[in-house]
């Protein structure tokens, strides 16, 4: 059942980023009210003009955060692995009634599993240090749930794209690279599955719960890069090996571990139907928006 746009409370995000602005639009499609925080006092005008409540993250009014039904966080752990929404804000959260508290993770803090299949029941064993910081920060947003029965649900995402944010940049801006390390595969995320994964939670909570948000098919990067290239009417580049590639330290990171995530969860818990079931989906939508104007 669809929540009544009379009822629909507040959504509260810590952060504004990708996931959270689409998340924010969804929620304002249905007729919500969205209050957003930010670091950037230069965000707050743009953020404003997309009718969003906007906060510099260190100057939220109590009473915001306290008429908050949803709580949405995808603010990412310090380098010491603290989490600075539970540093800053977690006696207030402490207070909270909201009916849906979401945190956005990561699919690194299962580590490193050979390419193997893995759902949430998979231990977690990160294998880097970004990973070893949410595993931490998860664990203190769970603490949460466990003292004070607040309804925190784990989103772990696999690479996030979506318009403006895909391997079509890449291809477009010339910088593309088809880097291949034998049998890696990774699991990528549409931003729009992303929001429409959040609003399901939403409307079926479990607390306590985690899970892992990605597509159908992981695949090499290799093959993403290749399928960019042929809607946008370029030369595929050469392979390049991993050794060889021109990588930042992040992006090489990337390749410290191979798995295959499973999203049967929230298709079965959730209801969800992913919109962009592999990147293909996803590409074409771009790539045809962008030929439509």
């Amino acid at each position: 059942m669809t929540q009544s746009q009379d009822a629909l409370p507040p959504l509260f995000c810590f952060g504004y980023g990708f996931s959270a602005q689409a998340a924010a639009r969804l929620w304002l499609a249905e007729g919500g009210h969205v209050v957003g925080t930010t670091r950037d006092p230069g965000k707050l005008k743009q953020m404003r003009a997309e009718n969003i409540d906007a906060h510099l993250f260190d100057s939220v009014p109590e009473a915001s955060l306290l008429r908050a039904g949803a709580i949405l966080s995808s603010v990412a752990p310090t380098d010491a692995g603290n989490d600075p929404v539970l540093q800053r804000y977690a006696p207030l959260l402490a207070q909270s009634a909201a009916r849906w508290i979401g945190y956005l993770s990561t699919t690194g803090v299962y580590g490193e599993a050979n390419g193997d299949w893995i759902d949430e029941t998979a231990p977690l064993a990160p294998t880097t240090e970004r990973g070893r910081r949410r595993v931490q920060a998860e664990a203190a947003w769970l603490k949460l749930y466990e003292d004070h029965g607040l309804p925190v649900h784990l989103f772990r995402l696999s690479g996030i794209y979506g318009p403006g944010r895909s391997a079509l940049e890449t291809v477009l801006s010339g910088r593309a690279q088809r880097v291949e390390k034998r049998g890696q595969v990774f699991n990528r995320i549409h931003v729009e599955d992303i929001a429409t994964t959040l609003w399901a939670s939403w409307q079926k909570p479990h607390p306590g719960a985690a899970y892992n948000l990605a597509d159908d098919e992981p695949a090499p990067p290799q093959d993403v890069i290749a399928y960019a290239c042929t809607l946008a009417g370029v030369p595929v580049p050469p392979l390049v090996s991993l050794a060889d590639a021109q990588l930042s330290p992040m992006a090489r990171s990337f390749y410290a571990e191979n798995k295959r995530l499973k999203n049967q969860k929230i298709k079965a818990e959730l209801g969800v139907s992913l919109v962009f079931p592999t990147y293909r989906e996803g590409l074409t939508a771009e790539w045809q928006t962008r030929a439509t104007g």
